[in-house]
C-alpha cells in the first residue's frame, strides 16, 4: 500500500528538505528505538517499515515508493516505533524535524495539506488492521486484493505481500497456487 501524498503537501515538503540521502537495497535508513531527528520523501526506490513480531515474522507497517512520505507517525514522537528498510535503490529526501514544525506553525495551508494526508494514512492502517483480523489466508489475500485495485501481487512481490498480510511467504505462496 503505497500511499502517495498530494502535489501540494509534496511540494511544500520538498521545498523543505535539507539534503538528499541514498540508501542501497537491503540498507536501513533507521531502527526502532533509534531518536526521530528527521522525516523523509521517497524521490526514488521502495522503503518498507516493519516490525518484528514475537514469532519471527516481520509485519510491514508501510510500503512507501516514489512520492510517499515516508514514518509520518514519527512527527511528534520520541522514537522510532519501527526499521526503515530498503527493498530497492533509493534516494531519500530528508526533513528535519525542526524545520518541518517550525514550517507547519507558520504555513496553515501546509498545516491543513498534512492533516488531509494523515486523515487518509488513517484510513488506510485500519484497513490493514482490518485485514490482519481477518482469521485465513485466502481473507487476507482477499483483503489484499480489494485494497491494492484488485489484482492478484505480481510475483516478485509475494514476500512482501505476506509481510504486510502477517502471514508467512509459503502459506501465501500455497494460496496463491489454489486460485490459479
Amino acid at each position: 500500500m503505497i500511499a502517495i501524498m498530494s502535489n501540494t503537501l509534496g511540494e511544500k515538503l520538498r521545498s523543505l528538505a535539507e539534503r538528499e540521502q541514498r540508501l542501497a537495497a537491503g540498507g536501513t535508513l533507521f531502527r526502532l528505538g533509534e531518536r526521530v531527528r528527521a522525516l523523509y520523501l521517497v524521490a526514488g526506490g521502495l522503503l518498507q517499515l516493519v516490525r518484528a513480531l514475537p514469532h519471527g515474522f516481520a509485519l510491514t507497517l508501510q510500503r512507501a515508493g516514489p512520492g510517499a512520505f515516508l514514518a509520518e507517525a514519527s512527527l511528534f514522537a520520541e522514537r522510532y516505533h519501527c526499521d526503515a528498510v530498503a527493498t530497492q535503490d533509493s534516494v531519500l529526501r530528508v526533513v528535519s524535524l525542526r524545520r518541518l514544525r517550525n514550517a507547519l506553525r507558520d504555513d496553515p495551508d501546509l498545516a491543513l495539506a498534512l492533516t488531509r494526508h494523515l486523515a487518509h494514512e488513517v484510513q488506510r492502517a485500519r484497513a490493514q488492521a482490518e485485514t490482519l483480523s481477518l482469521k485465513t489466508v485466502s481473507e487476507r489475500v482477499d483483503a489484499w486484493i480489494a485494497l491494492n485495485g484488485g489484482a492478484l501481487p505480481a510475483k516478485g512481490r509475494w514476500r512482501q505481500v505476506a509481510g504486510e498480510i502477517a502471514t508467512s511467504p509459503e502459506a501465501l505462496y500455497r494460496e496463491l497456487a489454489r486460485r490459479r
